[in-house]
């Protein structure tokens, strides 16, 4: 059995790694926190007796090798760096999870037939510079050069984050694994309240939701709120509002896909009460599992938009940020994880990702599974995100299984 003890004790000591005020942490990816937290979880990776290695972008990758080294390997792991005041189990569990797992079996004396790494994947989070899973993006040889020209708000590119730690941007192709993966297990919090409010301790991931994100600029005309009548008015706001209940109306009407819309971003110019608003930029988040009802959605909202800007007389410019695509979970892996959760008696379901994961991206190289526990309240990105140690030992002790299967294990004493 892994040790509950041994979790809560590594994940205290990795939680005052960046810790803010509030109990939650800020370790954006490349920063001081991110690699003070990655010396700790170097020294709990050789702790476990893993053979550590740093790829060109900086993922961090523990190697347990098996009877046969020219094996495929079984892979786990997660991400630690965070969103700013974020907080301690989002991508930490996962980690630590999957480095509890194989010095449980060192401890056992279990040698499996393939290898086992450990992977702690860079720059999940797209706080620090506005796109997520550059990592495992890298790791997958999906990360275009393109990406390196990317800034943080001060300015700062990844390519000069990483020359700061030492790595060598020329080289990230380099991050492109190129050995057999058998199979690869993440271990994650929910983020949501399904498992809470459904009284289930586990969940088997099917799918993992994917978004297009859109900004919308809107031009209209900024005048006098005094002075120019209500039928003379060219208000961008207003018709940004218009938009914004869109995609709310068409989302909803998608909802048996597991489709939803968000509006997260509304920024009005000249930003003053007795001004008309002249200009307006949204940000709109459209995500689902299902590509079809994505599409839908977007392609209607791009449609109803055009009436929007006729019968308001404003001109809304759309740009596509990006438009990924939903991945779905491979059968013969939920059927393993099902498997062991009613072997192990842990009362579980299966359900969908409505956030995006590493995972997604490794799912296009091997056979991918998610493992998630409840979080309390569905909250996360905040310092009152909040897993019980119970709930986490019991993930914990699902990838174990599911690792020692996939593996072979075998006892050597």
């Amino acid at each position: 059995m892994v040790s509950s003890e041994r979790l809560q004790a590594n994940l205290r000591e990795l939680a005052a790694i960046g810790a803010t005020e509030g109990g939650g942490i800020t370790r954006l990816a490349y920063g001081d926190a991110d690699w003070q937290a990655r010396l700790f979880l170097i020294g709990l990776m050789e702790q476990a007796g893993l053979q550590v290695r740093c790829d060109a972008i900086g993922n961090l990758i523990g190697r347990r090798e098996g009877r046969n080294p020219a094996a495929p390997v079984v892979m786990a792991g997660s991400h630690i760096d965070s969103v700013p005041n974020g907080g301690n189990f989002d991508g930490a569990i996962g980690v630590l999870g999957a480095i509890e797992a194989v010095q449980t079996l060192a401890e056992a004396g279990i040698m499996t037939y393939h290898p086992i790494e450990v992977v702690v994947f860079a720059s999940e989070e797209s706080s620090r510079f506005g796109v997520a899973t550059l990592g495992s993006k890298a790791f997958c040889g999906e990360l275009p050069a393109a990406a390196l020209k990317i800034k943080d708000k001060d300015g700062i590119t990844l390519a000069e984050a990483m020359r700061s730690r030492g790595l060598s941007p020329e080289t990230v192709g380099d991050a492109h694994y190129s050995s057999d993966i058998k199979a690869f297990l993440e271990l994650h919090i929910e983020q949501g309240k399904v498992l809470e409010n459904a009284g289930k301790q586990i969940g088997i991931v099917t799918g993992i939701a994917a978004p297009t994100r859109i900004r919308a600029v809107i031009t209209g005309q900024a005048d006098h709120s005094g002075a120019t009548p209500m039928n003379l008015r060219q208000d961008a706001l207003a018709a940004g509002a218009e938009i914004i209940l869109l995609v709310e109306q068409l989302a909803c009407a998608e909802m048996a896909c597991g489709t939803v819309g968000t509006t997260g971003i509304v920024k009005a110019e000249p930003g003053v009460m007795n001004v008309i608003p002249g200009k307006v930029e949204l940000g709109i988040d459209i995500r689902s599992i299902c590509q079809d009802s994505k599409q839908r959605v977007v392609d209607k909202l791009c449609h109803e938009i055009e009436k929007v800007q006729a019968r308001r007389g404003v001109a809304v410019n759309l740009d596509i940020l990006s438009n990924e695509v939903p991945v779905k979970l491979p059968d013969e892996m939920v059927s393993v994880l099902q498997g062991l959760c009613d072997k192990l008696q842990y009362a579980s379901m299966t359900m969908p990702s409505g956030a995006g994961h590493d995972a997604m991206h490794l799912a296009a190289m091997t056979p991918t599974g998610m493992i998630f526990i409840p979080c309390q309240g569905g909250i996360s990105h905040n310092p009152a995100e909040w897993a019980e140690l119970s709930d986490i030992a019991a993930g914990t002790e699902v990838l174990l299984a599911a690792i020692r299967q996939l593996a072979a294990a075998e006892r050597t004493h």
